[in-house]
């Protein structure tokens, strides 16, 4: 069993920055691959970001790369989303999501999610 639990969201105002924060907790956490969702009113929830235990390999969707990193401190059990240069359409909730499949990016391949944390940009 793994518990998420994501901190950091906000109001911020276009072009702006935000650090999201996952604390994991479990006696196997850091062995996860970790990924960042996010759902947007009237949206389905969709892939941002993801990075392996092991070799920290990451990926990125399409509309985030080059503007949000996604980092990990497996002896903090947590994981980091840096999201900068923000835009309007970047609003949602953002949720934490912990698989033991590497390189998941579909909601159905995450077995354990966090409550997720309100990111709301004003254009």
């Amino acid at each position: 069993q793994v518990q998420l639990a994501e901190s950091g969201g906000g109001l911020v105002q276009a072009g702006g920055s935000l650090r999201l924060s996952c604390a994991a907790s479990g006696r196997t956490a850091s062995s996860y691959t970790m990924g960042w969702f996010r759902q947007a009113p009237g949206k389905e929830r969709e892939f941002v970001a993801s990075i392996t235990w092991r070799d920290r390999r990451t990926y990125y969707a399409d509309s985030v790369k080059g503007r949000f990193t996604i980092s990990r401190d497996n002896a903090k059990n947590t994981v980091y989303l840096q999201m900068n240069s923000l835009k309007h359409e970047d609003t949602a909730v953002y949720y934490c999501a912990a698989t033991l499949v590497n390189y998941s990016r579909t909601v159905p391949q995450y077995n354990y999610w966090g409550q997720g944390t309100q990111v709301t940009v004003s254009s």
